[in-house]
């Protein structure tokens, strides 16, 4: 097996430089560093990579922890924190908690087993005093959960009122939101506020109902729009989604039991992920989250704190959200 000796033997460089080229650290020509990646080449060099984590006391992995993988939302996102991790040469180790708190816990106690530098946490199904004693840089995704933890978030409140004008200036008098689940106080409630405060300057009726318990699953959405939504239903012209499968789902139930879209009855959805780009008809009203840019920033915040050593760097970030209109409004 190639050494990294042998890499700079045959290369004609110090053992230094090659190792400045693994470790992208100081100046190299781009001759040198042709040199030496021809040479590792040639050799089938492959850095110790377990070894390099002891020496420096950091793994180049990133735990990200989802509540839910199969969610075209999460999928996305972990394809875009992937991208820009590997952009600053690190790893990601992807964790699916099913929104289940003893799963989130273990999770967590394997991440720190495994040595990561930090983690992403899009599940939050803990209370906060378990992701302050986790001792190690976390970033989350759309909850603030001390004024310590960084996080990045779309702009949740400018998102619901932008939905909630949208149905307004298209003629609803009497909105339904189906909100995300209330348990925890996340980010995406700012929804709800600013469904509820928008309806309130506009003198509009409104109901909020709890979505505590729905899924991705077409199946899931169909059985909760038909136990809870559907008895009330006629008494809305506007219904706010908290997400784009319910508003999708709530489209094909609406539409199978002869109540037209949107003319009596007008569909907004929040999100714009990659299973809502897919869709020809009906090609949904909703409000788009650049998952592009959330993916980039909640990487950039975790290693800019991995690399700073500093366990007080906070990085707070909101990014802008637009109105995407379809055929639903």
């Amino acid at each position: 097996m190639a050494s990294i000796k042998d890499v700079a033997e045959l290369a004609g460089v110090s053992i230094t430089t090659v190792s400045r080229v693994l470790n992208s650290r100081g100046y190299i020509g781009s001759e040198t560093r042709q040199k030496v990646e021809k040479a590792m080449e040639q050799l089938d060099y492959h850095p110790n990579q377990i070894a390099r984590a002891l020496l420096k006391n950091q793994s180049y992995l990133i735990g990200v922890i989802v509540p839910d993988l199969s969610h075209p939302l999460f999928s996305e996102l972990i394809n875009w924190i992937e991208a820009y991790a590997n952009e600053r040469n690190y790893k990601i180790l992807v964790c699916n908690s099913l929104q289940d708190s003893d799963k989130e816990a273990n999770y967590i106690s394997m991440l720190r087993q495994n040595r990561v530098d930090g983690i992403i946490m899009c599940s939050h199904s803990l209370e906060i005093e378990s992701y302050l004693k986790v001792s190690m840089p976390i970033v989350s995704f759309d909850r603030i959960i001390s004024s310590s933890i960084s996080y990045v978030a779309g702009d949740n409140y400018k998102g619901g009122e932008i939905a909630t004008k949208h149905l307004i200036e298209n003629g609803c008098r009497n909105l339904l939101h189906i909100s995300g689940p209330l348990k925890y106080d996340l980010l995406p409630n700012r929804r709800s506020d600013a469904f509820q405060l928008t309806c309130m300057k506009n003198n509009i009726q409104f109901s909020i109902i709890e979505g505590a318990h729905i899924k991705a699953a077409f199946q899931d959405n169909w059985d909760f729009i038909e136990q809870v939504i559907s008895p009330q239903l006629e008494n809305y012209d506007g219904v706010f989604c908290s997400n784009d499968i319910m508003a999708y789902t709530l489209y094909v139930y609406a539409t199978r039991n002869g109540i037209k879209v949107p003319e009596q009855l007008k569909i907004i959805g929040y999100d714009y992920h990659s299973f809502t780009r897919l869709m020809q008809h009906p090609k949904l009203t909703t409000v788009r989250q650049p998952l592009d840019r959330i993916g980039k920033a909640l990487c950039s915040a975790l290693i800019d704190q991995i690399e700073n050593k500093n366990p007080d760097f906070v990085n707070n970030t909101v990014i802008d959200v637009e109105l995407i209109r379809g055929d639903t409004t």
